[in-house]
């Protein structure tokens, strides 16, 4: 039995002691992620496959057709569809395991030196990764994978920093920097040192945090802290580092990445889950037929069976017994209504459908050679039937590339935009006064020219020395965590890890406080040409709870911590002698964030020496602790935290991505709900919405909700739920959701058809603070909070955090029967995007973890227009008109044996041969309605885009439900109640020119097939709405197919050979010499088919659907385009809407809200909407650099350069310009009518 480490740690390792560390029977580095094995693939795969309901269902018809009493058929008949299944299946499994062998055979087998003692003598010996263990001294060379959790002991470089790629891990390939402790840097590569090192580490037990790692180094009588910036994970790749040797800490699966590679959620779509549910209905529906069939059985064999008995004798003893055998007669017979090809089929189009999205070059980002990419291939569908799209802002809704803007300094503002007369312009306006000067940095040897700047009195303080605008900018100078970099060429470049941070070092920078380079212990940066060192004493680093960061720094015997974060968390740290700044400096954020500027607090404090002694040798004490590290550690943060003096306020302008005003309005045209999910400030988040056209002039009243205490919450969300009822004159507080909704009289009930019609009047608006949020979600109000939600047509969630996002997803998912999306492109977004029912990615600034947690991923936010309006509807489409087309067929097919029951004495017989009854689904029709599925298309991308309204059927199933499928199911019945007694009637009393008899049952059975062939493909024809080569192909291939199949199957020389299979020899030859068939075959068509056609006529003429008149429309432009040389189309019925929502530039009375309000309602009290329209946001960081700075990882990396930018590390000060990908407007978006506006 394993040993058991003590309590208070999880794992204990001694280094070069494989003997104590066998003890504790750790894993080996040996992993396995495939499945089976030679001897095991087969049982294993087949045992999976027969747990699927389907497959277990056709594996007993399968056995009951073996049964010779009970069978009537072939077991062939069954057994060829079943194994085309299995099979199809099982390669697909295997091919997908035996890439997981070969990938797990080529990591086992890489080799690493480990060092080893032999005789006395140290030594590395090259060894397979599989046999290397916990405690064993490593070493890895540039390039090198790395083989294990891995504690860095020395390295090739200064201060012994390793440079690691993560890609493998989050998807980022900018490197990372670890480094080892300085106590073992001496160490180095002396395999003598090595040997003898006999440190022991304790530490937490294996999990699967990647950014967090806590344990102790015990070497000799000193123990050191341990983190996260120490350990080399699996998974990582060194680069642009010679050497560097470590402890292994964790191997195989105990390593971190290892335990990230859990299952994810597998995701159903909806038709999905309706699919499954309607298979279970026809199989209930199968078992009543066959129990029809077998109660007439019975009564048969009673009241004629013993007539015919001389040449039908009983094989049992009486008619019961044979009514019971006939039961499971039938379910084979008519096992064709339960379709096994029905799901094979519909993951072969899913898979074609998200080969459209990834090949749609429409959905391409050149700027960074991103494509759209489908990274499931079991939702496609669902994105035609999206309701609500929660969406996070920076990064998804904004660009995410930050420029230094605006901001206050003592109580002055600063970056007011001016024209030469004086007055204050906004950015937007900007293009009006092209003579507004910009500052001139050129004096200043390290400006950038791409750095912009219109308010010269900042210049001027700063050339003049005001002090607290150097103060100002020498912490923007010196708290941060940028690494900087020095070209052979002389430039300077900064690597940061956020945009923020880039844009504050880099207007310092341009203002003459230029951060030059850095040690473990020093900074040193240049003012006003002048170099300044300064001394690195401390550096408490950002994270989501501190929402700050600061440094200590000493210079001149003079220790100052400077501070920088969010403002309601810096503004509680403050000393009294900032109370009347703080006043001033909080209305210039409210200016700054009404303009959606993106705000940070600044502050600063002096420290004597010996309260920093003191309280330093608590923090190293502190964070080498054992248990409970980090509060701990953010205790003493706290501390020293304290009674700073206020300097000011800086403001980053954070642009909106090219075309996502647009994108929302269409998507909020198309019904779709936008709830926008972010961490800024509520006046940001305000002005987001108005930048976004989430929020306009129109809307009746927007509600804040910023309450913090639990009763003033639940208050005010009663409060704007009857606010929104009294408006919309609802009685009762009539729910939002139709399907909710309980009516009490005829009035309640014509409110609830008139609830869309008034939704579409009336617009409302929420805006809730996270701390609100939090009382809001709680059981006993969530459905009222709900509720007013549903009732708005924008929700805006402010300063929420990662897990609130997942938890307004899940509100909607859990009261609604809605289908939702969330969208975003950080790793704070993944709660989110895996909450939802389908996730999307943004491949943005912010790292690949969003993209790696998606469903669906691009580079820019305006292609989810796309992606949901065309492919998504497109997709729904397709798989709608599929599913429908495929139950007809089956029904239309299968139950001419429960008409022929009647004929045969119940004795279950079947009408076909039993090989057409096997190529049936698989040859005969399964071509056409493939391709119906996957290239089908009522209207055209364009025509998706400019009537967004053509979405809103699918987020109602109008195009498959219940009613849906009964209508297939009837006309499908109908098709076979007619093809049988048509063609009954039509041969009943033929007979050949010698009298005798022309038809038989085999030549009558043949004459059916051939019909219900021509029949269904004929109907597939009419429901083809997009004809393309293939769809020609496979209908005309598939009738085709029919008669060349017939022909030889049927043929003499066939019966000769097998003459026990293929028993209807003849019958194709017999019945194409009947004149009957050729009269009927036609008759049947027309009998069938006309009433289909002309039902559509009809209705197309008296009641079209919208789709049907943009087809019209369609076909009317495309025939006016070709008379036109020019391609130029004018339509004199048609006029875009404009952007108050009028027609003809007239506003209509329909068009204009009751009501309407130009304000924003907060706690009853109007506030009129911020005038700017700009892009608005938070302090956006990361963890983790701060450590590394203080312990030498973050230095001068001037001879690294080329080595960063080959391995993809890119100058975060590199100002990238706005997309070129212009949305093409005249033809995205030719038009905003409404479905009553349309005529055609």
């Amino acid at each position: 039995m394993a040993a058991v480490p003590e309590e208070d740690w999880g794992r204990a390792v001694k280094a070069n002691d494989r003997t104590y560390n066998s003890q504790f029977q750790y894993a080996d580095n040996y992993i396995k992620t495939s499945k089976y094995n030679l001897l095991t693939f087969l049982p294993i795969n087949l045992l999976e496959q027969f747990l699927r309901i389907a497959n277990f269902y056709f594996l007993m018809l399968l056995i009951l057709q073996f049964i010779d009493v009970i069978s009537s058929l072939n077991p062939v008949t069954t057994a060829l569809p079943l194994l085309f299944v299995l099979t199809v299946s099982a390669v697909k499994d295997g091919i997908d395991d035996y890439k997981r062998h070969k990938s797990d055979g080529i990591v086992n087998n890489r080799t690493a030196g480990i060092l080893d003692s032999q005789d006395g003598k140290r030594d590395l010996v090259d060894t397979r990764w599989r046999n290397v263990t916990v405690g064993d001294i490593i070493k890895l060379k540039n390039n090198d994978f790395v083989t294990a959790d891995i504690l860095v002991l020395s390295s090739s470089e200064p201060h012994s920093v390793v440079y690691v790629e993560t890609a493998e891990l989050d998807g980022e390939t900018n490197l990372k920097v670890k480094q080892a402790l300085p106590e073992t840097l001496p160490l180095g590569e002396d395999l003598d040192k090595l040997g003898n090192f006999n440190g022991e580490v304790k530490c937490e037990a294996p999990n699967n945090r990647l950014d967090r790692y806590e344990g102790t180094l015990i070497w000799g009588e000193e123990k050191f802290a341990l983190n996260n910036d120490q350990l080399l994970l699996r998974g990582c790749r060194i680069r642009n580092t010679q050497w560097c040797y470590g402890i292994v800490i964790f191997a195989g699966k105990d390593t971190k990445l290892m335990q990230n590679s859990g299952k994810s959620k597998f995701k159903r779509t909806s038709l999905d889950k309706l699919m499954n549910k309607l298979v279970i209905s026809i199989f209930v529906l199968l078992l009543v037929i066959c129990l029809i069939c077998s109660i007439c059985c019975s009564v048969w064999e009673y009241t004629y069976g013993t007539d015919f008995q001389v040449y039908l004798p009983w094989d049992q003893k009486n008619g019961a017994i044979i009514a019971t055998f006939n039961f499971f007669s039938y379910i084979i017979v008519l096992n064709t209504l339960v379709p096994i090809s029905l799901y094979v089929t519909v993951e072969l189009i899913r898979l074609f459908q998200s080969f459209w999205i990834n090949w749609d070059v429409k959905m391409y980002y050149d700027e960074k050679d991103c494509t759209a990419k489908a990274r499931t291939t079991t939702l496609n569908e669902e994105l035609g039937q999206i309701q609500y799209v929660f969406s996070d802002k920076t990064g998804t809704l904004t660009q995410n590339m930050m420029t230094f803007n605006k901001c206050s300094i003592s109580g002055k503002k600063f970056g007011e935009l001016k024209n030469k007369a004086g007055e204050i312009v906004t950015v937007d306006e900007m293009w009006k006064y092209k003579d507004t000067p910009k500052v001139d940095f050129s004096k200043n040897k390290w400006y950038e020219e791409s750095f912009d700047f219109y308010d010269e009195t900042l210049k001027n303080g700063v050339d003049n020395g005001d002090r607290q605008t150097w103060l100002f900018f020498r912490l923007l100078a010196l708290c941060h965590t940028v690494m900087a970099e020095h070209g052979d060429d002389g430039s300077l470049t900064y690597q940061a890890q956020s945009p923020d941070e880039a844009a504050l070092v880099g207007a310092a920078r341009n203002f003459g406080f230029t951060f030059k380079s850095r040690t473990p212990t020093t900074i040193t940066i240049d003012v006003q040409g002048r170099e300044d060192t300064y001394e690195l004493l401390q550096i408490l680093d950002f994270n989501n709870v501190r929402k700050r960061m600061s440094v200590i720094v000493r210079q001149n015997n003079r220790i100052k911590l400077f501070c920088k974060g969010a403002d309601n968390v810096v503004f509680e740290r403050l000393g009294e002698a900032s109370v009347f700044l703080q006043d001033v400096t909080q209305e210039h954020l409210n200016d700054f964030a009404n303009e959606g500027l993106r705000t940070l607090v600044l502050a600063m404090r002096d420290i004597k020496d010996e309260e920093y002694n003191e309280w330093n040798l608590r923090y190293h004490e502190a964070s080498t602790a054992l248990k409970d590290r980090e509060e701990k550690v953010c205790a003493l943060q706290e501390e020293i935290e304290k009674d700073m003096l206020l300097l000011g306020a800086t403001a980053i302008e954070d642009k909106l991505q090219d075309g996502v005003p647009q994108t929302i309005e269409n998507l909020i045209k198309g019904n779709i709900k936008v709830w926008v999910l972010t961490g800024d400030k509520q006046e940001t988040a305000i002005n987001i919405g108005y930048s976004c056209r989430l929020l306009t002039d129109q809307f009746n009243e927007v509600f804040v909700i910023n309450q913090t205490e639990e009763e003033d919450v639940k208050q005010i969300v009663y409060d704007t739920l009857d606010k929104i009822c009294d408006t919309m004159g609802i009685k009762n507080k009539m729910r939002c959701d139709e399907d909710d909704i309980v009516d009490e009289d005829d009035d309640e009930e014509d409110d609830k058809k008139n609830l869309e019609q008034l939704a579409s009047i009336y617009s409302f608006a929420i805006v809730i603070t996270g701390a609100s949020l939090v009382h809001a979600l709680q059981a006993d109000i969530e459905q009222i909070f709900l509720e007013a939600a549903c009732f708005c047509k924008t929700i805006i969630c402010c300063r929420v955090t990662p897990l609130q996002k997942a938890q307004v997803v899940n509100l909607v998912k859990k009261y609604k029967k809605a289908v939702t999306l969330a969208i975003g492109d950080g790793a704070n977004d993944v709660s989110m995007i895996k909450a939802a029912h389908i996730g999307v990615g943004i491949s943005g600034q912010e790292g690949m973890q969003a993209v790696l947690a998606s469903d669906f991923s691009f580079g820019q936010f305006r292609f989810l227009e796309r992606l949901l309006l065309v492919h998504g509807r497109w997709s729904y489409v397709r798989m709608s008109k599929f599913l429908s087309y495929f139950f007809y067929k089956n029904f239309a097919f299968t139950l001419s044996h429960f008409w022929f029951a009647f004929y045969c004495g119940f004795s279950a017989m079947a009408v076909y041969d039993q090989w057409f009854i096997t190529l049936y689904n698989i040859v005969f029709t399964s071509l056409p309605v493939i391709a119906l599925g996957i290239f089908d298309q009522d209207v055209n991308e364009d025509m998706c885009i400019r009537f967004p309204a053509l979405y809103k059927p699918g987020q109602k199933n109008e195009y498959f439900n219940y009613w849906v499928f009964t209508k297939s199911v009837v006309a499908g019945t109908v098709t076979s109640l007619t093809l049988f007694f048509v063609c009954y009637g039509t041969f009943l009393d033929v007979v050949n020119p010698d009298g005798t008899p022309a038809g038989s049952q085999t030549t009558y059975g043949c004459v059916l097939a051939t019909m219900l062939v021509l029949v269904v493909n004929f109907k597939m024809a009419m429901d083809t709405a997009y004809w393309t080569v293939f769809n020609h192909v496979c209908i005309w291939l598939s009738i085709i197919s029919y008669w060349i199949v017939v022909f030889i199957m049927y043929s003499d020389l066939m019966y000769e050979f097998f003459f026990a299979i293929f028993t209807f020899v003849g019958s194709a030859r017999v019945m194409c010499t009947m004149p009957t068939f050729w009269f009927s075959m036609p008759l049947v068509c027309v009998i069938l088919l006309m009433p289909v056609a002309g039902k559509r006529a009809i209705a197309m003429d008296v009641a079209p659907t919208l789709a049907e008149k943009v087809r019209i429309l369609q076909q009317q432009e495309a025939i006016q385009a070709k008379e036109d040389k020019d391609n130029v189309v004018e339509l004199k019925a048609f006029k875009r809407t404009d952007d108050e929502g009028s027609i003809n530039g007239k506003v209509t009375k329909k068009d204009k809200p009751r009501g309407h309000k130009d304000s924003i309602r907060e706690d009853g009290i109007s506030r009129r909407r911020p005038q700017s329209a700009g892009s608005g946001y938070a302090f956006s960081h990361q963890e983790g650099f701060g450590r590394m700075i203080t312990s030498g990882t973050i230095r001068d990396s001037q001879r690294r350069k080329k080595g960063r930018e080959k391995n993809g590390t890119a100058s975060s000060t590199e100002r990238r310009k706005s997309s070129a990908n212009s949305r093409d407007t005249d033809s995205g978006r030719g038009s905003a009518l409404k479905d009553e506006e349309l005529i055609v």
